[in-house]
């Protein structure tokens, strides 16, 4: 036993961060910002330069829409709506544009019928084409003949690069750290607690908690990481940009109240009002073939993808898109594909326990839900759940990585 006059052990060192995060796409700002909202020492870590055009969180635009077959997302993508709202309102401007949203496809598809519910949209019975000033070549048939198109107030753009950087903005004025070019390469266990997160260039990050945002690289990182085995198929998408035919541009437009859309029908395509490029307007179908983050082949899929969508074109919108010529804007993306298409939002486990939290496997539905995302992952990480998904009656048990466990297909789906 130490003498009265021995000096005292020394405490432990408290970590650097409170809540360090890897991976500054959308997901990653968004929990950088609702954590350092909450007084947390954050520090965001990118491995490219911030803004990148590699992974999935670039471009001009994304589709926010409520139209959604299951509850957890409608009550989700409501939740975000109020965030993307509130951060505007913090930052001064603007990144999301209201629009009209319109489904469309077979009635017997039972995905349309339960979004078109959800979404309290109203189906059209009239001749579509008479609306936007003809835009859509195709007439309604007759609910008989087994087709169903429905509109809703519930769309909108938003312009996703400004997105990530007002959230950056946004956390680094709330006392956030940012270090981009600085690639992850092992998280460990710290001895005096939290974890450790260490760097290709040799640099070690002590936090109380890491959460993990990496995209299409999740399956690499948390593989290396943990051995956690996490079935994402990094897929390679193209985002394409067609030309209006002279002047149709305004009918086309989102202030003459073109609505996004959703066809789900084959192929399942889906577009935005031409607003962010003039004269432009973004066409494009879901999927493409999967690929290795660290080595793509930056055109495949392109021919197949532009031939589908073109054909789409010819036949619902011939006389106010050019598909003749092609798309005259190619954006290359990618989506990160969890078998059943439902997000991973949880706890790593294992030896990391509840010190590391992940958000990974958007399934390319994910960019319009990153606020609400981002404020249940920083949640998790400060308190160990999240009050907030608890609030707005979002079951986080269809995103844990054990639905995984001997059901390689995950949450069971309906056709």
């Amino acid at each position: 036993m130490a003498g009265a006059g021995a000096p005292a052990a020394p405490r432990p060192a408290r970590p650097g961060f409170d809540v360090i995060v890897v991976g500054a796409g959308i997901m990653g700002s968004c929990t950088a910002h609702a954590a350092a909202s909450r007084g947390s020492r954050v520090l965001l870590l990118e491995r490219f330069d911030l803004l990148h055009p590699l992974g999935s969180s670039h471009g001009d635009s994304r589709i926010i829409r409520d139209a959604y077959a299951q509850p957890r997302y409608l009550r989700m993508v409501r939740l975000a709506r109020r965030l993307w709202a509130a951060a505007e309102a913090e930052a001064g401007y603007r990144v999301l544009t209201p629009t009209p949203h319109l489904s469309m496809g077979p009635r017997a598809c039972a995905a349309l019928a339960a979004a078109v519910a959800n979404d309290g949209a109203e189906e059209v019975r009239d001749d579509l084409g008479s609306r936007w000033g003809g835009a859509f070549a195709f007439t309604v048939p007759d609910p008989s003949d087994g087709w169903v198109t429905a509109l809703s107030d519930h769309g909108g753009v938003l312009s996703a690069t400004k997105a990530v950087a007002m959230f950056q903005s946004l956390a680094v004025a709330k006392g956030a750290v940012v270090r981009d070019n600085t690639e992850v390469v092992g998280i460990e266990k710290a001895p005096e607690g939290g974890v450790v997160v260490k760097a290709s260039g040799g640099e070690a990050y002590h936090g109380s908690k890491c959460v993990v945002t990496v995209g299409a690289w999740a399956a690499k990182l948390l593989g290396s990481v943990s051995g956690v085995d996490l079935p994402i198929t990094p897929l390679h998408t193209l985002h394409l940009y067609w030309r209006v035919r002279p002047g149709k541009e305004q009918s086309l437009s989102a202030s003459a109240g073109f609505p996004t859309f959703s066809s789900y029908g084959d192929p399942p395509v889906y577009g935005t009002p031409s607003l962010e490029v003039p004269g432009l307007i973004k066409i494009s179908c879901d999927g493409g073939p999967p690929c290795d983050p660290d080595a793509r082949d930056w055109l495949a899929g392109d021919a197949e993808v532009t031939d589908r969508v073109a054909r789409w074109i010819q036949e619902a919108m011939p006389g106010h898109v050019d598909a003749a010529g092609g798309p005259v804007v190619r954006q290359s993306c990618m989506c990160a594909m969890t078998p059943d298409a439902d997000f991973v939002v949880d706890f790593l486990g294992g030896e990391l326990g509840r010190d590391v939290v992940v958000g990974v496997g958007f399934s390319g539905h994910g960019f319009k839900m990153g606020p609400a995302v981002g404020r249940i992952l920083a949640e998790m990480a400060i308190d160990g759940d999240s009050q907030t998904a608890a609030e707005a009656g979002v079951d986080l048990g269809f995103f844990r990585i054990g639905r995984f466990d001997g059901n390689p297909m995950g949450n069971a789906k309906k056709d």
